[in-house]
């Protein structure tokens, strides 16, 4: 069953997820330190020593020069999905192995 937008904000969710997907793309599959440095390099921060802040920047990384036109994103509390939310349906796009224990645990 396919389902249709029911609000002008579901239009967008598409082009927000794939951005998003982009943005995250580079980070999936780095080493450890590599990704806590290619973050701290993007947003020009120190990089996070909470996890609080860790998520944070991931998500901030995650949505850099991304209009999100209505959407609101958010790491789960597990750290294993970026989650869309704001339009008729929700989207949660996957965060890779690596992403998830870096937010976690650190580099």
């Amino acid at each position: 069953m396919t389902v249709l937008p029911k609000t002008p904000v579901d239009l967008a969710l598409a082009p927000v997820a794939v951005e998003i997907d982009l943005n995250l793309k580079r980070l999936r599959d780095a080493e450890p330190q590599a990704l806590a440095d290619e973050i701290a390099f993007s947003l020009n921060r120190d990089p996070a020593g909470s996890r609080d802040d860790r998520a944070s920047q991931v998500l901030a990384v995650a949505t850099r020069f991304v209009e999100l036109h209505g959407w609101t994103a958010a790491v789960s509390g597990d750290s294993s999905r970026l989650e869309l939310r704001g339009g008729s349906v929700g989207l949660d796009l996957g965060l890779s192995a690596r992403l998830r224990d870096y937010i976690e645990k650190g580099a």
